[in-house]
């Protein structure tokens, strides 16, 4: 292949007085530097340097025996002179492309096989580093061949978290990979995570929300599962990396589990009703079993003031004066076991 560097002369060095000689040049059979000077009203100098850029856009050709002599030729022919040997390089450059990607691809199934022994092998690792730990979901992201399922706790998620993922998750999509992300229904409410749930579902992810999440879960093509790091002090926690079949294929059950529990998320659709009768359940029990505000916000990830906004409903509802009293009405009631009794 060619180690000339590409070069295409400017466009913008084809001016009307460049057009006007080319044009005298055409009718004239040749380009001549008083015809053009006279012509333009302009001085042979200038006519020269027009010759020169006329040239450089090979619109004109030195006529064989006669040094000096520039005759003009069609803008087709100029145009195959100029890029033709760009295009030559560019093919070779696809080609050598096209080779790359083959001798990679035909090293995929023994990456793939090795990386399955490897799994089988080591069972699971604990990664402390936060740009390891980055790095390896980049990776496992960008590597995963059929789906990729995420359970995050915690409410509405940072918008430059979402602005990130975005571009990402549509290009798994893309690829064919399915997606399912689980959220806690008070993300309904957040216009960040609805625009990022709003294009990921219409570019074919499916997206469910529930009352409440064990904890953050991410699973790879059901072969890897990340799982937040547990009781560190002093530091960000890192992540519990899990390979053992066994074990993953048990955690991918425990997703199972609440994704079937949980309520589809079309942003733009009818909310339905059983999320907020879900909500409610959820802070009655919590309330019942002795838990503070700010404690039963966090589990339901929503604030302290919205809580406190549905637990005024709640016991409107059920006509009590208190906390106490509305715990035992809801018990009597038995809406803390049938969801049908929270109205």
């Amino acid at each position: 292949m060619a180690g000339e560097p590409l070069y295409l002369p400017h466009s913008d060095a084809f001016d009307d007085d460049c057009a006007i000689a080319y044009q005298h040049a055409v009718t004239h059979g040749r380009y001549t530097r008083h015809g053009v000077a006279e012509a333009l009203g302009i001085s042979l100098d200038e006519a020269a340097q027009i010759e020169k850029k006329l040239q450089t856009l090979s619109l004109l050709h030195p006529t064989p025996g006669e040094p000096g002599t520039f005759v003009p030729v069609s803008p087709d022919a100029a145009a195959a002179d100029l890029v033709g040997p760009t295009e030559a390089q560019i093919r070779e450059l696809q080609q050598a492309v096209t080779d790359v990607r083959t001798q990679m691809r035909a090293l995929e199934p023994t990456y793939f096989e090795s990386r399955q022994r490897r799994n089988q092998a080591e069972a699971f690792d604990i990664v402390s580093d936060i740009g390891v730990l980055q790095s390896m979901l980049n990776d496992w992201g960008a590597r995963c061949r059929t789906e990729v399922l995420t359970a995050q706790p915690g409410g509405p998620r940072p918008s430059h978290f979402l602005d990130n993922a975005r571009p990402l998750t549509l290009t798994r999509l893309a690829r064919g990979v399915t997606v399912r992300h689980l959220y806690q229904h008070t993300v309904r409410s957040d216009l960040a995570t609805t625009a990022y749930v709003r294009a990921v579902t219409a570019a074919g992810a499916e997206v469910r929300t529930t009352d409440e999440l064990i904890d953050r879960i991410i699973i790879y093509d059901r072969e890897i599962v990340f799982l937040p790091e547990q009781n560190v002090d002093g530091r960000a926690p890192g992540a519990v990396v899990v390979r053992e079949p066994t074990l993953v294929a048990f955690l991918y059950k425990v997703y199972e589990h609440l994704w079937t529990a949980a309520t589809s998320f079309s942003p733009g659709a009818e909310e339905p009703t059983a999320v907020t009768d879900d909500l409610k359940r959820s802070i009655v029990r919590l309330m019942a079993q002795g838990h503070k505000d700010e404690v039963v916000a966090r589990r339901l990830g929503m604030s302290v003031r919205t809580c406190r906004r549905y637990i005024s409903q709640i016991m409107e509802e059920l006509e009590s004066t208190s906390r106490f009293q509305a715990g035992v009405s809801a018990a009597a009631s038995g809406m803390l076991d049938d969801p049908s009794g929270m109205t």
